[in-house]
């Protein structure tokens, strides 16, 4: 990321956030889908080219109403558009700029679906699991694709795998989240939680605030965890900067605690 003042959520930048653009979905039509499955994208057309199609062939045999919301770059830096015409979904370009909460918030503003799953375009979350998170859609409010419940796994280094459970015993100890993995963005969601959400971070620890925030506005809601395998993602780099993630994610837990 560039810089430090670009990581804190609560920068003078302008942010997008549901509050703002509510107008802009209310003038939409009625929800007409079963689940919007939302990919943010930052330079993804070759792993796109084949999860795409993989995606679309597990979802058209499930017989849900479906829809696959690409969220790229505010202007295009590949042919990722054209590889979602090829594919017969959804392309958009984020609003705000090119940080990847500003596609989250943009995927949400355009979700349709009466549940929302989340899931990187890296390779990383298996399409075929789609299915697995929306069969327990009645079940809770918000379902986890989880890499630390029992049966659950993740390919990543031992060192990335450790910063991953400080970061989310951090978060669990210190905002009372019960449950092991907080930040897989790889979830399922009734989207209703989510559309009246103002979210103001930046970078990935925008999938924190979501769930933290969910459950500040309703104490109730049901969390339910499932083994997951976490791969490597297929192509390309990660736009995930370590400086940068652990400073944002220190930001972010105080802000979450102390000022919201």
């Amino acid at each position: 990321m560039n810089g430090i003042n670009a990581i804190i959520c609560n920068s003078a930048r302008s942010h997008l956030n549901t509050a703002e653009v509510r107008l802009e979905y209310s003038s939409m039509s009625e929800k007409i889908f079963d689940l919007s499955v939302i990919l943010p994208c930052y330079l993804e057309e070759e792993n796109l080219r084949i999860l795409l199609p993989r995606m679309k062939k597990v979802l058209d045999s499930s017989g849900i109403r479906y829809e696959v919301l690409i969220v790229d770059t505010e202007s295009p830096l590949d042919s990722t558009q054209a590889v979602c015409t090829e594919n017969q979904v959804t392309y958009l370009n984020r609003k705000g700029d090119n940080y990847y909460g500003s596609a989250i918030r943009t995927g949400i503003l355009n979700a349709r679906g009466k549940s929302i799953i989340f899931m990187d375009a890296d390779g990383s979350h298996q399409p075929e699991f789609i299915l697995k998170l929306f069969a327990h859609k009645n079940d809770a409010d918000i379902v986890i694709a989880s890499r630390y419940v029992k049966g659950g796994f993740t390919e990543n280094s031992k060192s990335l795998i450790f910063m991953s459970k400080i970061v989310n015993l951090g978060f669990a100890l210190v905002l009372g989240i019960k449950c092991k993995d907080i930040s897989n963005s790889f979830k399922l969601y009734d989207s209703s939680l989510l559309k009246n959400l103002s979210l103001r971070c930046e970078n990935f620890d925008i999938v924190e605030e979501i769930l933290y925030k969910c459950l500040r506005q309703n104490k109730h809601i049901r969390i339910l965890e499932i083994p997951f395998t976490f791969k490597q993602r297929l192509f390309g780099e990660t736009k995930r900067n370590l400086l940068s993630f652990v400073f944002s994610y220190l930001v972010t837990l105080i802000r979450l605690r102390f000022f919201v």
